[in-house]
């Protein structure tokens, strides 16, 4: 896809009837896209304005929890420790009731493939236990595949 597709791609998303409901102070996490996941902005902007609380992911270190920093799309932000752009540590941490997870390949069940780390898969399973939490892949249509071979620890999603 060019960048153009890309761009119109991630518009779309964000005019799409989503597959949850925003109330005020509902804390929703993005992410910073990397190599060609789709680009989430458009989307965060449209919850922000539902009145969604806005944060962003920090990786903490291989086999821990993600961190989630309030942000909002003004905000600076800073190179983290695996190269992707995070909010600053000084920024509150929060715990999302909706995350939006980036999708490398998923199928109809729910089941997707990241980029091997499993920071989210762990995440979900961390957080779960504190409180329940929406999981929400996005992707472009393309990349979905028949199957994804999963494993115990993988966590299935909602598709939107």
């Amino acid at each position: 896809m060019n960048d153009e597709q890309r761009a119109a791609a991630a518009q779309a998303l964000a005019s799409r009837k989503l597959p949850f409901e925003i109330t005020p102070g509902m804390v929703v996490s993005g992410y910073s896209p990397i190599r060609s996941e789709i680009d989430p902005v458009p989307l965060l902007r449209k919850l922000a304005e539902q009145g969604a609380k806005l944060a962003l992911p920090a990786v903490m270190a291989r086999g821990k929890s993600l961190a989630f920093r309030a942000w909002s799309p003004s905000d600076r932000l800073m190179m983290g420790p695996l190269g992707i752009l995070e909010p600053s540590p000084a920024a509150a941490e929060l715990i999302p009731d909706i995350m939006l997870v980036p999708l490398a390949a998923f199928d109809v069940e729910g089941h997707r493939i990241g980029y091997g780390a499993g920071h989210y898969d762990f995440t979900l399973e961390h957080l779960r236990k504190v409180k329940a939490i929406t999981a929400v892949g996005i992707a472009f249509a393309v990349q979905q595949i028949k199957a994804v071979p999963a494993l115990p620890h993988d966590v299935a999603r909602i598709m939107c």
